[in-house]
């Protein structure tokens, strides 16, 4: 398990920052530090930063025995004292700022974190094989999290390695948090390889991030859809990054003629371009679009990782063979998750999912076996009768030069975007495009579409009235 074979990669650096490095060696000795009269199969809460003390705190953890929830560093105050109600957690090991009542006593220390403990500690029951708890991406209100095992991580992390061929000679630097699916399976794949980490909060739109990305030279980051709009926006295909060998993305679909682009451009700057496509519930990635397909296959997720398969099914739920043909996409892998948890009872529950999992997205493929989403399951509307894509809708929109965002209701259809002088044109534009009356469409001008930490929209946030 990477997380018990740390030491074997002794003296070499582990974690860079903007002002500290430190070795695996180091990092083993803090992880028995803080490892100091803990408890086994205890569950913790970590509130997350792209820091040494919280990729720290995750490693402890898991190394003996303790089961952590990432939580961003984010999370509404109040939506986090539920989550300590529910849970109740022994443990939560976050930054000095995040103060408890009087029921938590502080018992260790590191850095700008402190771990604090339960003086009435909850006798939690586990499922052995249960390792770790992560928020879905699109939680809110109350979170569903998701229960993964020791093999789920060991075995996405190798196949994503393999996939990717990740050796001790990449070096990533963080640009998603550690809380979030994609982020964590990052740091996992590198420190399986042995590989020195460059952590950091800082964001891709700064200039401090660049400067720390010139002085510590990364060969790779990952990215979500917003994350490579982002790098067109700051003008990425001028930047001299000699030293940068690959980009990945995952966290969403990338729109064909984006991920064209970044093909291309890699292609011409001699970055391999690996395309990915996961969810929470599979680990993190279940699928890779091989860089010397990105030109050709751009707009695909590609094959399945390795051990892993993809099936699809139409509406009677049986098996799709025919290539270009609709269906809901399926994946059976040893990654895939043991299934939901709602309240603390739910820890003791076994593999609900036995390695197979309807991913909610539509999914067509083509006759070299290759695979694309051409949307979600659930993100169809009934307009006068007429069965609409929402999806479809957003993709139009950009295919005609807008930027835009779509929800609604049964014979409603909701349109946000950031551009007010773009409202009247995107209503008679969809209107047209879709054969539906005008009157059906509302278009809404709002100031920022929302997002979550690592960049996914918020559709649950948008005002629809």
């Amino acid at each position: 398990m990477f997380f018990n074979d740390l030491g074997k990669h002794q003296n070499s650096i582990v974690f860079t920052t903007i002002d500290e490095q430190i070795s695996y060696n180091d990092l083993v000795f803090e992880i028995e530090k803080l490892s100091e009269n803990l408890l086994a199969r205890k569950l913790a809460f970590i509130i997350c930063e792209n820091n040494i003390e919280s990729v720290l705190g995750y490693l402890t953890f898991l190394r003996i025995g303790i089961v952590p929830l990432l939580v961003s560093k984010s999370i509404d105050r109040e939506l986090l004292n539920d989550l300590i109600t529910n849970y109740k957690p022994n443990y939560i090991w976050a930054n000095k700022d995040y103060t408890l009542s009087n029921d938590w006593k502080i018992t260790h220390s590191n850095r700008t974190f402190q771990l604090q403990e339960s003086i009435s500690p909850f006798n939690h029951e586990f499922h052995p094989s249960l390792a770790l708890l992560l928020m879905t991406s699109g939680s809110t209100g109350s979170p569903v999290l998701v229960r993964l095992s020791y093999q789920n991580l060991i075995q996405n992390t190798i196949s994503i390695s393999d996939s990717l061929g990740i050796s001790k000679e990449d070096k990533p630097i963080t640009t998603l948090p550690m809380n979030y699916t994609f982020g964590l399976s990052i740091i996992n794949s590198h420190l399986l390889n042995g590989c020195e980490i460059i952590l950091t909060e800082l964001s891709i739109l700064s200039k401090d991030f660049w400067d720390l990305f010139k002085s510590r030279k990364p060969t790779t980051f990952g990215g979500v859809p917003y994350t490579y709009q982002m790098l067109k926006r700051i003008g990425f295909e001028k930047m001299d990054l000699p030293f940068l060998k690959k980009l990945t993305q995952a966290g969403g679909k990338l729109d064909h003629n984006m991920s064209k682009y970044f093909a291309e451009l890699c292609l011409l700057k001699g970055i391999k371009f690996f395309v990915m496509y996961g969810q929470t519930e599979a680990t993190a990635r279940m699928s890779c679009l091989p860089a010397e397909d990105a030109v050709k296959k751009a707009g695909s997720i590609g094959i399945p990782i390795p051990n892993g398969s993809f099936y699809l099914v139409d509406d009677n739920l049986d098996v799709i063979n025919e290539a270009d043909k609709e269906g809901e996409l399926y994946y059976k892998g040893p990654n895939v998750s043991m299934g939901y948890a709602y309240n603390v009872n739910d820890l003791i529950l076994g593999d609900e999912n036995n390695g197979v999992l309807a991913t909610g997205d539509l999914a067509k493929k083509d006759n070299e076996g290759y695979y694309y989403i051409v949307g979600r399951k659930k993100r169809f509307l009934k307009i006068f009768g007429n069965r609409i894509s929402l999806d479809e809708i957003e993709n139009i929109t950009l295919k005609n030069g807008y930027s835009c965002v779509c929800t609604g209701v049964d014979d409603k259809l909701y349109v946000f975007t950031e551009n007010e002088q773009d409202v009247l044109e995107l209503k008679n534009l969809i209107s047209a495009k879709i054969s539906i009356h005008h009157s059906a469409i509302i278009v809404k001008h709002i100031s920022k579409i929302p997002r979550n930490d690592s960049g996914k929209i918020l559709y649950s946030e948008l005002q629809v009235k």
